[in-house]
């Protein structure tokens, strides 16, 4: 029996989610597990590490201290800051510190993407010149480094990879449950996203910092990554070439999550707009390069680019079950397309894995606190994805103040 006119829109609507949800959550498991790998230890390939910083004074001076003591031979990798339109004394404490600084002064391109691209020139420049460098190591500065990052990513460019993200963890997890929520996000997408889409031969997605990129492939098909997330923006792009960018789980940066909500609320709606810049510019030639290549890692580029847009769809369904509900309390047939069971498992299932990962990367229990704070940074991301979809075409880029002022020793003794 067809209710109209709910049925004939919920119906599609609901298949479309159940498929959507399957696919992510058969591709999640895949991420609970880590393949065998023998890793290549003897350090070969020189690398120009970049800090991206702009009025970064409280924090710069600790990474480029935790930086100089990798744990990597010292001639083959060299510290560059670009102080990018800074007020403050970065430069002169990145100096201190023993980075060379690049200064850069533009009023009109103020982004972290057209940065780094004009980093990218002056490593060109350098080359020219003799100075060479096999890869570059991008950095933010509020960052911290596992003193096996450089190995780690040597590695994984030995073994022929050229765009590599390594794991992104949290430099102060137990600060706020703002802070603690975050971290558990990105744990949560650290497995059942990046290492899982490894672990099956799919594409990982470049997380901002911690990223490796080798220089053969930044002169080839250039940087051009300008927009509110370079990141995803580069990835897209690269992956439209072929080039699928490969996950290193051992090689673990600690990123300074936000702690307040309202900065929390900032960041997230500058990605939301961005990946639906990034997507509504990015999928149509990227489905037809994934039909010209018949690569399916290009397909699962789109997927991911639509994520927001299936949220706003989720937003839709859950709004019109309500009205069909108030209007037809009796009728039930829009939840009757798809076994109960199955819902209900799938749903806990999403409960049920930020809880595996948490034991994964062993948690403290003031994380176990907020993971029942964690529904809240889920739902809170409905309004963001619509406010980042209205504003998808604004790309004023906004600055994420950072305080957190820890070396390298201090953070492990409070982890």
């Amino acid at each position: 029996m067809i209710n109209y006119p709910f049925d004939v829109v919920m119906v599609p609507l609901q298949i479309i989610l159940f498929l959507f949800m399957m696919y992510f959550f058969v591709i999640g498991f895949c991420g609970m597990w880590r393949r065998h790998e023998d890793k290549i230890t003897t350090p070969s390939k020189k690398f120009a590490v970049i800090v991206a910083a702009h009025n970064e004074h409280n924090v710069v001076g600790q990474l480029i201290k935790n930086l100089h003591d990798l744990n990597y031979p010292k001639e083959l990798y060299d510290i560059y800051v670009i102080a990018d339109n800074c007020s403050d004394d970065t430069a002169a404490i990145s100096r201190e510190a023993g980075a060379i600084v690049c200064e850069r002064f533009d009023s009109e391109k103020k982004s972290k993407g057209y940065a780094l691209e004009w980093m990218f020139e002056k490593l060109f420049a350098m080359e020219r010149d003799g100075k060479i460098y096999d890869a570059v190591a991008i950095f933010d500065a509020d960052n911290l480094v596992h003193p096996q990052f450089l190995m780690e990513m040597n590695n994984r460019l030995m073994k022929g990879d050229r765009i590599i993200q390594g794991f992104l963890d949290a430099k102060n997890p137990y600060d706020t449950w703002v802070a603690g929520t975050f971290a558990i996000a990105f744990w949560v997408i650290d497995h059942v996203s990046h290492l899982a889409k490894t672990n099956i031969g799919l594409s990982a997605v470049l997380g901002g910092t911690g990223m490796c990129i080798t220089l053969d492939v930044l002169k080839k098909y250039g940087w051009r990554a300008t927009c509110l997330t370079e990141d995803m923006e580069f990835t897209m792009k690269s992956l439209a070439e072929g080039i699928k960018t490969t996950w290193a789980h051992d090689a673990i940066v600690y990123d300074e999550k936000p702690l307040t909500f309202k900065q929390s609320w900032t960041q997230r709606k500058r990605w939301a707009q961005g990946q639906f810049d990034v997507a509504h510019r990015f999928i149509p030639k990227m489905l037809v390069e994934g039909w010209r290549r018949k690569d399916i890692r290009i397909w699962d580029g789109c997927i991911y680019l639509l994520q927001p847009h299936f949220l706003m769809l989720s937003a839709f369904f859950i709004v019109v079950s309500y009205i069909q509900l108030a209007f037809e309390p009796f009728y039930t047939n829009i939840w009757s397309i798809l076994p109960s069971q199955l819902m209900t498992a799938i749903m806990i299932g999403q409960y049920l894995l930020p809880m595996i990962i948490l034991i994964k990367v062993r948690a403290k229990l003031k994380s176990w606190f907020y993971l029942l704070l964690y529904p809240v940074f889920i739902y809170t991301w409905l309004p963001i994805i619509f406010i980042g979809f209205v504003k998808r075409n604004d790309h004023e880029w906004s600055h994420t103040q950072h305080t957190r002022a820890l070396d390298y020793d201090d953070m492990k003794s409070e982890r």
